[in-house]
């Protein structure tokens, strides 16, 4: 049975549940030695990895602050050298911390932006330069809808998604002389452990919204970011795919 990502290496970040877990998963359910990046090491990850290594996968878990720079580049050397080689960097590492712009704190700004905007432009710089000498590389971060359209009372992570945007098509510029590529994804409304707290009501008007009457599964979205990640994009650079059942 072919694999779309055998031989290679990937970096999933925010791997411990929701959308980079279903990604962690699935890359290495199609060949992919993968590295999850976590905040900390908790019974989903463990059970991740077991789960991984029973079906003859390769995984290492590597507890990371993915807003720190000094940190992603020490992670990122671990990983070369645990594994040889990096062919796929995930950015998904991302949190909320949601209130009104006049309400927002400094704090809920800055922690918002930092995990979720500087963490990829970490992992991107600690990455690129292993890519480049490889001539090859795809680049995946996670963006939102909420970047793209806005939201109220969530201009922080409206900001730092919409910037992700931005990093992921000058990424692509920058780097694609090399052979590396540069693409985001726009989840919308997607079932995940975040989303599962909202009040049922507040689920509800979301669902309405959706043409296609339902959320979207983590595993949906990781099915986009296989296809990035594999040589079956190997001509699509600087795009954000939407995968919102058409809200």
């Amino acid at each position: 049975m072919n694999q779309l990502l055998s031989n290679k290496v990937g970096i999933v970040t925010g791997a411990a549940r929701g959308i980079g877990n279903a990604t962690a998963r699935l890359f290495a359910k199609e060949g992919c030695r993968v590295a999850m990046i976590v905040r900390s090491i908790n019974e989903k990850v463990t059970d991740t990895i077991e789960q991984i290594k029973a079906d003859g996968g390769e995984v290492q878990a590597y507890v990371c602050d993915a807003s720190s720079y000094e940190q992603v580049h020490t992670i990122t050397e671990q990983v070369m050298k645990d594994f040889g080689r990096i062919d796929i960097l995930v950015n998904n590492a991302g949190i909320t911390k949601d209130n009104l712009l006049l309400r927002m704190t400094e704090e809920q700004w800055d922690n918002v932006i930092n995990v979720n905007l500087k963490s990829a432009f970490n992992f991107i710089h600690a990455v690129s330069p292993h890519m480049m000498r490889q001539k090859s590389g795809s680049i995946i971060s996670m963006s939102s809808v909420v970047g793209i359209y806005g939201n109220a009372g969530q201009a922080n992570y409206a900001a730092s998604k919409a910037g992700m945007i931005a990093l992921t098509e000058t990424t692509a510029k920058e780097f694609g002389s090399r052979g590396i590529r540069a693409n985001a994804i726009a989840p919308g409304f997607i079932l995940t452990d975040m989303t599962a707290n909202l009040p049922q009501n507040t689920i509800d008007e979301f669902v309405k919204r959706i043409p296609m009457h339902r959320g979207g599964l983590p595993e949906e979205v990781a099915n986009v970011a296989l296809f990035l990640a594999s040589d079956l994009s190997s001509y699509v650079s600087g795009q954000t795919i939407q995968v919102t059942g058409a809200m």
